[in-house]
């Protein structure tokens, strides 16, 4: 059946300067300045060296080698160009020698893809051209094809000149996190946009660092478990919410730990699966006897230490006042799990957030992170933690019911799948706890046989199709559903776990065609929700991150500040006059935020609608006091996370740079402000 109706081919080619900001000025004499990028002030030329690529001490043809091994994938500035070679340096202060031009590539763009986790996906399909791509969208057998070519790909390692598909993800491991690569866009065809697929033209680089990278960290508790790994071992959070009418819920938790540790004394594994609880209540200072916001109750603790965990279980007891809203700080218990229990040997991390009330939003004065919802769920992606909202619709919260679940779906939601969100209808205690039970025994059963197949070698079958399509098509159960959960997050997980212990890399192509999102699933369901191959990001150095955080905070202060005075409508003017030193244009009116320079020229041409560079004087006018109150909430919240990322020392990749604020980071564009 054919799914695809084509449109005329439309390219958007993205002209995205790479965006390495230039520092500071040299006094007369000391240093040099790289090459600027043409019609930019402040952003160096790039480039990356590839494989066998040397270091000459000039660009004469007889020129001395002054390093015969330069590191694969090096990020060097330009500093000149003379006949078939560069001068490059690994600083923006000095060169340090002439490559050839041929063993470099020139680093034009910003904007990176970046693999989704397996959940409900297959492989992607690196295409030969666009043609090949095409046709296959349209082609009636579809399915059919997608297997084929996967299949061919699998047992063949010197593919044909006229083989439609030249590479593919490995399709029994995932690409290590921690061997970094880029996707970088070059072209994007939006033929099938209404059919939810876009086309990438893209290059697939691995940089191979693995022999002399240089560590952009300790590794931490933040991070994936580390490819030396050879077991996987996995953590299971319990994230409880103790306020006043959840001790059915608390009482069950501590039953249920026990029968899953009687359950896996049994499992020759069983010591490969450790259990942590932390416990949330709400803001401090507006109700002071509530004894907490949170609380770990316990850190990782396996068979062999139950005791130690059920005893600090028996002494978790629900709080004996009201909190101030009958919403609570469950994302500061999300968060305090996240950073405060120790991560680090778990391969497998699974978090199980437990409330009958919605969160404090980062619109809340009393909420600790002021961290959204989305933000939030960005957060524990970047530290390889799935989480899952066990949302208990008691009677005493049925106005607060919607609210609570809109945010716990976006929260819960990775990549666009499936959310992985279950609401417990607990008209009573007894049919709540009982609900309950059964939903958090199918998603442990469901992991214990993910560290089961692992420990045997044996890969755990793709989720079905059937189960990720569209909710309209299957009303799954609470309890088919946490099975369900468990399928898809542990066969993610189990790829990530082979993708990290093998050492798996992206495939190197110079030029290819993707699909944006998975054929086969939208092949089974058009009406289904994509399930996204990979997102983009963008490469930002730490310079720039800080840039950023200091750009949009002030942008805020200035808002905010207006407000609180009365003073809204010199905004704009306020700004600017404070940034005139530093920003390179100056306000007229009619210009947005973007014009005027504030936010810097990394941010220029990206292709994403930001509501804060495309706002002008005139619209912050016309918003009404709710909807700027909105728009501050949206700016604390990426400030919230830009100090978090500023912090991540598992993701930064440094291209052998001793200097850390040259060092890179792939930001969600969806996470840019």
């Amino acid at each position: 059946m054919r799914i695809y109706r084509g449109r005329p081919l439309l390219f958007i080619t993205l002209v995205l300067a790479f965006s390495f900001t230039a520092g500071a000025a040299f006094p007369a004499g000391e240093g040099r300045r790289p090459e600027l990028m043409p019609g930019k002030t402040s952003l160096y030329q790039r480039l990356v060296s590839h494989p066998g690529a040397k270091l000459y001490d000039s660009a004469a043809a007889d020129a001395s080698v002054v390093n015969d091994r330069v590191k694969t994938f090096t990020a060097f500035y330009v500093y000149g160009r003379q006949g078939n070679r560069v001068e490059v340096g690994v600083s923006d202060s000095k060169a340090d020698g002439w490559l050839e031009a041929d063993k470099t590539t020139v680093w034009p763009q910003a904007i990176t893809m970046v693999f989704t986790d397996r959940l409900g996906r297959r492989p992607t399909l690196f295409f030969r051209n666009h043609d090949d791509l095409v046709n296959t969208c349209v082609d009636e057998r579809l399915p059919d094809k997608i297997k084929q070519f996967s299949e061919f790909i699998s047992k063949n390692e010197n593919v044909p000149a006229d083989y439609p598909v030249i590479a593919a993800e490995p399709p029994d491991a995932a690409v290590s996190k921690n061997n970094f690569y880029l996707l970088p866009v070059l072209s994007v065809d939006t033929q099938f946009e209404k059919d939810k697929l876009r086309l990438l033209e893209v290059a697939c680089l691995d940089p191979g660092l693995g022999d002399g990278r240089q560590d952009a960290g300790s590794g931490g508790q933040g991070g994936a478990a580390r490819p030396e790994d050879s077991v996987l071992r996995s953590g299971f959070v319990f994230v409880i919410d103790t306020t006043i009418s959840m001790k059915p819920y608390i009482d069950q938790t501590t039953k249920l730990v026990r029968a899953i540790y009687d359950e896996l004394e049994k499992n020759p594994h069983g010591d490969k699966f450790a259990f942590a609880v932390v416990a949330f209540r709400s803001n401090m200072e507006k109700s002071p006897k509530l004894g907490y916001t949170t609380q770990v109750v316990c850190d990782f603790k396996t068979v062999k230490q139950r005791n130690e965990l059920e005893a600090a279980l028996a002494q978790v007891e629900e709080a004996n006042v009201s909190t101030h809203a009958f919403t609570e700080d469950s994302f500061a218990g999300v968060k305090d799990a996240v950073d405060s229990l120790n991560w680090g040997q778990f391969g497998s991390r699974v978090m199980l957030l437990i409330t009958d009330a919605g969160p404090l939003r980062e619109n809340d004065p009393t909420s600790r992170t002021g961290f959204s919802p989305g933000v939030l769920a960005e957060y524990l992606k970047s530290r390889s933690i799935y989480l899952t909202t066990v949302h208990l619709k008691t009677p005493a919260g049925k106005a607060d019911h919607a609210s609570a679940a809109k945010a716990y779906i976006e929260l819960s939601t990775r990549d666009d799948t499936k959310a992985s969100y279950i609401p417990i209808e607990a008209s009573t205690p007894a049919k709540g706890a009982e609900e309950f039970d059964s939903v958090t025994r199918s998603l442990a059963q469901g992991y214990s046989k993910l560290l089961t197949a692992t420990a045997e070698g044996r890969i755990l079958p793709p989720p079905d199709i059937d189960k990720t399509a569209s909710p309209e098509k299957k009303k799954l159960s609470p309890e088919e559903e946490a099975a369900r959960i468990a399928e898809a997050t542990g066969y993610a997980m189990q790829l990530q776990f082979f993708g990290a212990s093998r050492g798996v890399r992206a495939p190197n192509v110079v030029n290819a065609w993707i699909a944006e999102a998975d054929l086969e699933r939208l092949a089974a369901d058009p009406q289904a929700q994509p399930v996204l191959a990979a997102v983009p990001a963008v490469l930002m150095t730490k310079t720039q991150l800080s840039q950023l955080r200091q750009q949009i905070n002030l942008i805020y202060d200035h808002a905010r500040g207006g407000i609180i005075r009365g003073d809204e409508k010199n905004f704009f003017q306020s700004l600017v006059s404070e940034v005139a030193g530093t920003a390179r244009g100056s306000y007229r009116p009619g210009q947005n935020l973007a014009a005027t320079g504030i936010l810097g020229e990394f941010l220029e041409g990206l292709p994403y609608v930001s509501n804060v560079m495309a706002m002008t004087q005139e619209d912050w006018n016309d918003m009404s006091t709710g909807r700027r109150k909105q728009f501050l909430d949206h700016l604390s919240a990426r400030i919230a996370l830009y100090d978090e990322y500023d912090k991540d020392n598992t993701n930064w990749e440094g291209f052998g740079s001793p200097n850390r604020n040259e060092w890179v980071y792939r930001v969600p564009l969806t996470m840019l402000p």
